[in-house]
């Protein structure tokens, strides 16, 4: 019985409309960059954005999801990098399709729609002979649906222990982390059928590509605690996952993903822009009737593609460290098996519009971002180019200090990581040179990373820890500071409890609540809590699902659970915060009017001190633009405008032009927030915001932008300040400027004239000082040759001098090594509480002692750094008592070399 054949559009499309038809909401993949997650590097699970539903910290207007998610597996804990290209299902990049139960529905359902959807006629209509499931070895309620209720027969359902090598450590039991959620899981498989190596799961051919995983149901049903033990969830939930690459791959009949649709269209595209014949390639599959067998660099280039411009799209650019730094690879691994392929020039940045072209109608944000994605990308492989270059000429002085004819393994390692050096490039070079690589040396540095990349995926976060307050609060803090509450619950050193006293530091729920709960960059509200028994001092406020918690210390008395209080906020602090975070607004519109619409919020903090904001841009914003931006907005702050909000449905604001961001969490209803002068039918700024905010513009007094820099690649930072702390800046140049005037006998408005006119003079004596420096450091030299001995037959200096800094102990030592040939020369330069040190080895020498030798040890001994070349190194150091005695038995030790 043959499976019917379905694109990779039309699976998702009926996965998505499938689980609506049965009450599941279709939720829109999240961001490739976790929102609030500092576990995780990359969103790699359809869960990933629903972690804090399962966690009961969440709630949403709906109880079942359902949702095609993004996913990158690429470094990390869960990294497929090294695997793709080579295999059948490895992948930088997937889509996870997913429906989701949130204390509603349970294992029951959740196997019957799974198998409805598989084998369902109007569905995928899969035969069901050949689907096989797993379930935990001790879930004999999983196992009685499957077989009697679903109607398998038990020979097609396999018990699954703990194969891991501990308890409920097994590939069919899920936990979220050491401590909190986890479960039992049932999985299931496809047979590709007996033409194709490989066992069922739980057999030693487990690993073969016959019997394929396609779903996973996990059913969350227990609490781990710190002691190991399980507790029944009160809520149980269910979090399922299906590869649309891998159910593609069996609706269309063939084995590997990288046969399907989508990655056929992406390969023929690589292949055209790489300009590769792959017509004998086709003739062959085509005469043999067998899949065509694309090479696997190919392969890599379309699979990079997909997680390249996804990542990129999402606000990851290519940096040395974090997100940015697996990019880069990921970039430079394609690049490299593009270049193996035949490729010139640059290319990879051309497989954007391939990409669209496949996926762009269910990924609107990769047309979105295309300038700026393709820019990044060409970018990218320019820099590439130059590494390649550099990484060349390091090889080339570590060839030339080889002993031997083997090039050792931590030498090719830091080439491959540091530079991005292919290893089969160095394994080329050295065999021109009749030297080969040290593969095994290589291979252990590898697996030292990898470790470091796992290590660096393990996050020992206890879920239990994470207070799960059960019911809402009301928040009755937009138009008053001051209002009335009663103590719902109380948390000391995170366990409930039903009193505080004096001295106590603890959590305090209220049913309603004037303070405003860190939200969307906005600091939490601090202030008092008081009643006829005790008095609480609020120093922050944060969620905690629907209830807002507030953080402090009981300053007198005692508190009790159910008491009233009245709950009072720091009006001062809640005012100039407000300002901020109105002007934070009116600042990302002049932004993008200023820079252009490409520019993406990245990050924001609303303090009542200043305003930051984080933005996408991959230039520095220069003074002039600043300046515009100042003045747009306080353009908009002088036009004393109202600042209204209103609630609208998401299509509404939509319609109404509110700006959202890309992988932001929106409910069905939200607040709009509209501020600044109308044009064009709109308000100068239109975003979704639940914050605190002034009335009017005017409001916020005056705008003044306090700094600008990078903080990440393609990341740039504003700092500013509002009201009387802008005024007080304003105040503090005018005094600066009024005593620069003073010190220099100006008029207020000579003050740019004197300054350049100074500049001008100090620019002029600073060359004469170097000239002046210049004759007395030729000077100097000359007097130092009477300080030349030899030691072990080598002319050698060695010497101290005084009152020298770096730059004039380098032009020191270049006037005595004029005058000084075939000789090592070391010199210390004392200047204040530093010292200088620089030494040189006439090439003659250098088989048996190098320079960077020299500072190394002179620098270790005194407690500073230093390294260099063999000819020629330079450190520093603290002044000390060891300077003399040291530089003293310097002679010894060259001698002994």
């Amino acid at each position: 019985m043959s499976t019917r054949f379905m694109t990779s559009a039309e699976i998702r499309e009926a996965f998505l409309s499938y689980f609506e038809s049965q009450g599941h909401t279709r939720v829109a993949s999240s961001s490739l960059v976790p929102a609030n997650d500092p576990t995780l590097l990359f969103t790699n699970a359809g869960m990933n954005q629903f972690k804090d539903c399962f966690l009961g910290l969440e709630k949403r207007d709906y109880v079942r999801a359902t949702s095609s998610q993004k996913c990158v597996r690429a470094g990390g804990k869960h990294n497929d990098l090294d695997n793709v290209g080579y295999t059948a299902r490895h992948h930088t990049f997937f889509e996870m399709l997913g429906n989701f139960s949130f204390g509603d529905y349970f294992k029951r359902d959740a196997i019957k729609f799974a198998w409805e959807f598989l084998t369902g006629d109007k569905w995928l209509a899969l035969p069901k002979d050949k689907l096989y499931v797993t379930v935990y070895h001790t879930d004999d309620e999983a196992f009685d649906i499957w077989h009697k209720e679903v109607g398998l027969d038990a020979s097609r359902i396999i018990r699954i222990g703990d194969n891991k090598g501990e308890k409920y450590a097994s590939d069919n039991f899920w936990a979220m982390g050491d401590t909190g959620p986890c479960g039992p899981c049932s999985e299931i498989f496809y047979d590709h059928g007996d033409h194709i190596w490989g066992g069922l799961p739980g057999s030693p051919e487990e690993d073969g590509d016959r019997f394929i995983e396609i779903w996973n149901n996990v059913f969350m049903q227990f609490n781990r605690t710190a002691d190991g033990v399980l507790h029944p969830l009160p809520a149980p939930s269910v979090d399922t996952g299906m590869g649309l690459e891998r159910i593609s791959a069996v609706l269309q009949h063939v084995n590997s993903n990288y046969e399907i649709d989508l990655f056929q269209n992406l390969l023929k595209a690589a292949a055209k822009i790489i300009d590769l014949d792959i017509t004998e390639i086709e003739a062959t599959a085509k005469a043999t009737n067998k899949p065509i067998e694309y090479p696997a660099s190919l392969k890599v280039v379309a699979d990079h593609a997909r997680s390249c411009c996804f990542l990129i799209a999402d606000g990851v650019n290519p940096s040395n460290e974090g997100r940015g730094y697996v990019l880069r690879r990921i970039i430079r691994r394609a690049v490299r098996h593009g270049n193996k392929l035949g490729a010139t020039g640059t290319f990879f940045y051309k497989m954007l519009q391939p990409l669209i072209d496949v996926m762009g109608v269910a990924y609107p944000e990769l047309e979105a971002q295309k300038l700026r994605i393709e820019t990044a990308l060409l970018k990218e492989e320019e820099q590439f180019a130059k590494t390649l270059e550099q990484g060349l000429k390091l090889l080339e002085g570590e060839l030339a200090q080889l002993k031997g004819t083997i090039i050792p393994g931590a030498t090719v390692f830091k080439l491959y990581d540091t530079y991005g050096f292919p290893t089969d490039l160095t394994a080329d070079i050295a065999r021109e040179r009749d030297l080969t690589i040290d593969e095994a040396g290589f291979e252990v540095e590898m697996a030292a990373q990898r470790q470091r990349a796992r290590d660096a995926g393990k996050f020992a976060i206890d879920y239990n820890s994470i207070i799960n307050v059960e019911g809402d609060t009301q928040f009755d803090g937009y138009d008053s500071t001051q209002g009335q509450g009663q103590i719902i619950a109380i948390y000391k050193d995170g366990v409930q409890v039903n009193e505080i006293v004096e001295g106590d530091e603890a959590l305090i729920v209220l049913n309603q609540t004037p303070f405003y709960a860190e939200s969307g960059g906005q600091i939490g509200d601090t202030g008092i809590f008081k009643n006829d028994t005790g008095i609480f001092e609020v120093q922050d406020t944060k969620k905690s699902g629907g209830a807002f918690v507030h953080q402090g210390i009981v300053t007198m008395g005692n508190l009790i659970t159910t008491q009233n209080v009245t709950a009072i906020v720091k009006a001062d602090i809640r005012d100039a915060t407000a300002r901020n975070h109105s002007a934070t607004h009116l600042l990302h519109s002049a932004l993008r009017q200023v820079l252009g619409s490409h520019v993406q919020q990245k990050g924001s903090l609303v303090a009542s001190e200043l305003l930051r904001f984080d933005f996408a841009n991959d230039q520095p914003v220069t003074f002039e633009q600043l300046q515009e931006i100042e003045r747009l907005v306080n353009q908009e702050v002088i036009a004393n405008t109202i600042v209204s909000t209103e609630l609208l449905n998401i299509d509404a604001a939509k319609e109404k032009g509110a700006m959202m961001l890309f992988g932001e969490k929106y409910g069905n209803e939200v607040r709009v927030l509209s501020m600044g002068s109308v044009q064009d039918e709109q308000n100068f700024s239109i975003e979704l915001c639940g914050g605190i905010h002034v009335k009017r513009t005017g409001d916020i007094g005056l705008f003044k932008i306090t700094s600008e820099g990078g903080v990440a690649a393609g990341v740039r930072r504003i700092e500013a300040i509002t009201g009387e702390k802008a005024l007080d800046v304003v105040q503090k140049i005018d005094r600066d400027i009024y005593t620069m005037n003073d010190l220099l006998k100006a008029q207020k408005d000579q003050t740019l004239e004197k300054v350049e006119a100074l500049a001008s003079t100090a620019s002029s004596l600073q060359k004469q000082i170097e000239q002046l420096n210049q004759k007395l450091a030729n000077f100097q030299a000359t007097e130092l040759l009477n300080q030349v001995q030899s030691l072990a037959g080598r002319s050698t200096l060695i010497t101290v001098v005084q009152n020298v800094d770096a730059k004039s102990l380098r032009n020191l030592h270049d006037g005595v090594k004029s005058k000084l040939n075939h000789a090592i020369i070391v010199i210390a330069g004392v200047e204040g509480d530093k010292v200088s040190l620089i030494a040189s080895v006439a090439n003659d020498f250098i088989a048996s002692i190098k320079a960077g030798d020299i500072i190394k040890y002179l620098a270790q001994e005194l407690g500073g750094k230093g390294g260099g070349k063999p000819d020629l190194a330079q450190g520093g150091a603290p002044l000390n008592e060891k300077l003399q005695p040291i530089m003293a038995s310097l002679p010894a030790w060259l001698e002994a070399k």
